[in-house]
């Protein structure tokens, strides 16, 4: 993924509230469209590279608990 990617994801929801947050999430999820995959990408990163080790501990069990 390139980092212009991120620069992009990051500048366009500068300022955004969690509601458009949520949203962008929740109809990028719905959509099914491979072209969002990045952006949820961007807003994984950030998760992850904000969350301590328990945090991550809870994602990883969460993301192994609801493969299918």
């Amino acid at each position: 993924m390139s980092t212009d990617i991120r620069k992009y994801i990051k500048k366009n929801f500068k300022g955004a509230d969690v509601d458009e947050i949520k949203e962008s999430i929740s109809s990028s999820i719905s959509e099914k469209e491979e072209v969002t995959l990045p952006g949820l990408g961007v807003f994984f990163e950030i998760l992850w590279d904000n969350s301590g080790e328990k945090e991550q501990e809870q994602i990883l069990n969460t993301i192994r608990d609801h493969i299918k």
